[in-house]
């Protein structure tokens, strides 16, 4: 068994490692257990190692690295019934003995998972590498006339914690295929996934996915309350270094920092970049003949802009590939939302849609100018992540300089909201009766202060549409049913064609009561 890490003397910061002497390799094999067990006391492993490898491997080519899963293991060959029956062994999950309060379970490659990653351990000041061994899975019916090579690797790994109940080890985070990872929060499942970098996302060129190909997790303590992990990504056109501190709760936070180097420029660089589905819902044309009212893991994107000004925009499942982009100065925050918390709204008993997560993205520092991109991706069903959203800079750093930043992410099922009124429902139809040419949007508003306010309450709707549409008439009121305010109005399309954006807000001057709703409406 091998040390699969770069390890050097300490330091305080690149520079100072640059004037120090050549990183000593140690390479030590030991018999014996799972993971090899070397150790030197000079070495040692953190962030700043890992920058330096990953500007190392950024200043030569690019190398796809060779493929260690047999043929016999992968699709078509090996099924997705096959590759479901292989299921990690509980009893073994690293750090189960020592009753540690994370433990990591790992995945077996094949059917579609043909790449293996390189796991490792930090203990103190040690990197060890964590080594595949058969003995870990249960391969349940399946022969393996072909076998498994010992030194195959695993596809990725997930972290167990106490998320729900203090006697069971929820799962908490999944890293696993190119830079994919999802968490989870308190009473929540699996929904949205989160990337490490998003390269060309719906470019004419194509889209270029970055791979996590090592990963390192820090030993926790025994009263551990967050664990860590470091990434080293690779691809074409980046190589980079992430840490991830990962604080379990209602509301889970990955305190995130990155640090990328350029092998060439690209022209879509997407930070933090978040991936959602998104069907159909209660402003959809079409339900596709399904008997659910409404089928995604996220229903908007919601903003923080650095002004102070937060706007909530609802997913669509558009014709087309559509793209939106939403400059800004030092971003507050953006999220992938999930605000939809009613099961009659979902009716599916197995995806509980309801208790998928919200991601909420928060900048660390000042990130400059850039804009906040969207991509919203047509799918014919559930099966697709056709949500993409990111933070893209306006100036990248030149080939070789390191482009380093720091977010948190938090998961969570409602604690991120709008200090003012938020967007419940948008509606889009038209009347069988009366004005038929019209289309008519009916947009739902709540908060505490303006759920208390009777019907008379001066509240006025402000309503901007752009061009390629007139506005008709407009319309605000109070909702009895449930304390909300609706707001409606109506639009005549120029026969343009072209796509309208739509604005609105509730206010009573000079006060702002509510988030900005905004809509691109294809007439």
């Amino acid at each position: 068994m091998k040390l699969s890490s770069l390890t050097a003397p300490g330091f305080s910061g690149l520079l100072r490692w640059l004037r120090r002497p050549q990183c000593l390799a140690v390479a030590l094999v030991l018999a014996g257990g799972l993971a090899a067990q070397a150790r030197a006391d000079d070495e040692m492993f953190d962030f700043e190692v890992l920058q330096y490898k990953a500007k190392l491997l950024a200043a030569k080519p690019y190398e796809v690295r060779p493929v260690r899963v047999p043929e016999h293991l992968l699709a078509p060959a090996f099924t997705y019934d096959e590759h479901r029956d292989i299921r990690f062994r509980p009893e073994m999950a690293w750090w189960r003995r020592e009753k540690l309060p994370f433990q990591l379970q790992f995945f077996h490659p094949g059917f579609i998972y043909n790449k293996t990653v390189q796991l490792s351990e930090v203990d103190g000041r040690a990197a060890t590498s964590i080594d595949f061994n058969k003995r870990l899975f249960d391969y349940g019916k399946n022969g393996l006339k072909g076998g498994v090579p010992h030194d195959m690797g695993f596809s990725g790994f997930r972290v167990h914690y106490a998320l729900n109940n203090p006697n069971y080890l929820d799962e908490l985070v999944v890293f696993q295929g190119a830079s994919y990872f999802r968490a989870l929060c308190a009473k929540a499942v699996y929904g949205l996934s989160a990337r490490g970098l998003a390269i060309d996302t719906a470019e004419p060129t194509g889209e270029e996915f970055p791979i996590f190909e090592e990963f390192w997790i820090e030993k926790p303590a025994a009263d551990a309350k967050s664990l860590t992990a470091y990434a080293l990504l690779d691809s074409p056109s980046v190589a980079g270094a992430y840490r991830f501190i990962i604080t379990p709760g209602d509301d889970t936070v990955m305190q995130v920092k990155l640090a990328l180097y350029l092998r060439k420029p690209v022209k879509v660089l997407g930070v933090a970049p978040l991936t959602s589905m998104f069907w159909h819902g209660e402003g959809s044309s079409d339900h596709y003949g399904d008997f659910r009212p409404e089928v995604h893991d996220s229903d908007g994107l919601l903003l923080a802009h650095g002004s102070g000004e937060w706007l909530w925009r609802p997913l669509t499942n558009p014709t087309v590939i559509r793209s939106a982009a939403f400059a800004d100065v030092n971003p507050r925050g953006f999220g992938l939302l999930q605000r939809d918390r009613d099961f009659s709204h979902y009716e599916d008993l197995e995806a509980s849609y309801q208790k998928r997560p919200s991601t909420w993205v928060e900048p660390v520092g000042n990130w400059g100018r850039g804009a906040i991109r969207l991509i919203e991706i047509p799918t014919p069903d559930e099966t697709n992540d056709n949500i993409v959203a990111f933070w893209q800079p306006e100036t990248l750093p030149a080939v070789g300089e390191p482009l380093v930043l720091e977010y948190r992410l938090h998961w969570n099922m409602d604690q991120i909201k709008p200090p003012s009124g938020a967007t419940l429902a948008t509606r889009i139809g038209h009347s069988k009766t009366h004005e038929p040419e019209l289309t008519r949007f009916v947009v739902d508003f709540d908060s505490p202060y303006l759920r208390v306010r009777g019907g008379d309450f001066p509240a006025e709707a402000i309503v901007s549409v752009g061009e390629g549409a007139k506005l008709e008439h407009q319309s605000i009121q109070k909702n009895t049913a449930n304390g909300s305010w609706r707001v409606a109005f109506a639009l005549r399309p120029d026969g343009s064609g072209r796509p309208v954006e739509l604005r609105c807000f509730i206010r009573r001057a000079p006060h702002v009561l509510t988030e900005t709703w905004s809509y691109r409406w294809n007439p």
